[in-house]
C-alpha cells in the first residue's frame, strides 16, 4: 500500500478530458471557446447593467448576483478544460484540484440557492407584495455564505483520503465523483459528505423552487386576468425549464448509486451544466426581464449620444 499511495502534498493529477475524441479535438475546442466567450459576454453585460442601475429591486439584484456567479463559475471550469482539450490531457496539482473543486461546488451551490431565491422573490411579489422588501432583504449573501461553508466541508472530506496510482482523472475538471474514483480507501465518509451536500445544495433549493411556483400558480389561477395569467405562466415555465435542466443534470451526476458511475456519460452531462446552462441564463433570466431591457436600452442610447457628439 505504501508504494501505491501517493502523498497528497506532492502528487499531481492528470486530467484526461476528452482524450477518447482526439480526432474531434479542434472542433470541440473551437465550439467550447465560442460558447465560453459568448457566455462571458452575456453575463458581463447583465452584471454591468445591474451595477449601473442606482435603484435595484431584489429581483434585479438577484439577476446581477446570478450573472456574477456564472462568470466566476465558468472561469473556474472552462479555461482549464480548454487547456486539457488542446493538449489532450493536462496535469493539475492537488491544491489546485482541491481549490477548483471547492469553488465549483460553492459557486454551483450559490447558483442553486439564487435560483431558489429568485423563485421565492416571484412568490413574495405575487402573493405577499406588502412584505416584499422585508422578506427579501439580505437573503442572497446569507445563501452564498451557506453554500461556501458546505463546499468547504465536502472538499476537506474528499482530500483527506489517500489517493492511489494511476493518478489519471477521466474528466475535464476536478469533479467530486471523478476524484473519489482515485481514492484507495475511506471513500464512504466522503460519499456521505457528498450526499449531505447534495441534499443541502440541490434537493432543498429545488423543493423550494417547486413550492414557490406551485403557490404562484394557485394564486394566479384565481386572481389574474387571462392575459396577465398567461404572461406570468409563460415566465414561470421558462424559469422552470432551465431550472429543471440544471437540476436534472446535477442530480443525474451526484445523486445516484456509486456502481452506476460512467466517465464518458458523466462528462457529456457535465458539459450541459458547465457550458450550456450558463449560456442560457442571460437569455432566459435576464434579457426577458423588462428592467434589464430598459437598462440596456439606456446604455445603448448613452453610447450612441457619446458617439455622435464626441467633442461636446
Amino acid at each position: 500500500m505504501q508504494d501505491n499511495v501517493s502523498s497528497s502534498a506532492t502528487m499531481e493529477f492528470l486530467l484526461l478530458g476528452f482524450s477518447e475524441l482526439l480526432h474531434l479535438r479542434v472542433l470541440l475546442f473551437l465550439t467550447f471557446l465560442i460558447v465560453h466567450l459568448v457566455t462571458l459576454a452575456g453575463n458581463a453585460v447583465i452584471f454591468v447593467a445591474v451595477l449601473m442601475e442606482p435603484s435595484r429591486p431584489p429581483m434585479l439584484f438577484f439577476l446581477g448576483q446570478l450573472s456574477a456567479v456564472e462568470l466566476c463559475y465558468t472561469l473556474v471550469i472552462v479555461p482549464k478544460a480548454l487547456l486539457v482539450l488542446a493538449a489532450g490531457g493536462s496535469p493539475i496539482s492537488v491544491p489546485g484540484c482541491a481549490a477548483q473543486m471547492h469553488l465549483f461546488v460553492a459557486l454551483g451551490g450559490a447558483e442553486c440557492f439564487l435560483l431558489a431565491a429568485m423563485a421565492y422573490d416571484r412568490y413574495v411579489a405575487v402573493c405577499q407584495p406588502l412584505r416584499y422588501a422585508a422578506l427579501m432583504e439580505g437573503l442572497g449573501p446569507r445563501l452564498a455564505l451557506a453554500s461556501f461553508a458546505v463546499a468547504l466541508g465536502l472538499t476537506v472530506a474528499v482530500f483527506r483520503l489517500p489517493f492511489c496510482q494511476p493518478r489519471r482523472i477521466d474528466h475535464f475538471f476536478c469533479d467530486v465523483p471523478a476524484v473519489l474514483r482515485r481514492a484507495c480507501a475511506g471513500g464512504d465518509a466522503a460519499q456521505l459528505a457528498l450526499m449531505a451536500a447534495c441534499l443541502l445544495l440541490l434537493l432543498l433549493p429545488f423543493l423550494l423552487i417547486l413550492a414557490s411556483y406551485l403557490c404562484i400558480a394557485v394564486a394566479l389561477s384565481g386572481a389574474a386576468s387571462p392575459v396577465g395569467r398567461g404572461k406570468a405562466f409563460s415566465t414561470c415555465l421558462s424559469h422552470l425549464a432551465i431550472t429543471l435542466l440544471h437540476y436534472g443534470c446535477a442530480t443525474f451526476v451526484y445523486i445516484r448509486p456509486k456502481s452506476s458511475y460512467s466517465p464518458a456519460r458523466d462528462k457529456v452531462v457535465s458539459l450541459v451544466y458547465t457550458n450550456v446552462t450558463p449560456l442560457m441564463y442571460p437569455l432566459i433570466y435576464s434579457l426577458r426581464n423588462k428592467e434589464i431591457r430598459g437598462i440596456l436600452r439606456k446604455m445603448l442610447r448613452r453610447k450612441k449620444i457619446d458617439g455622435f457628439y464626441p467633442l461636446i
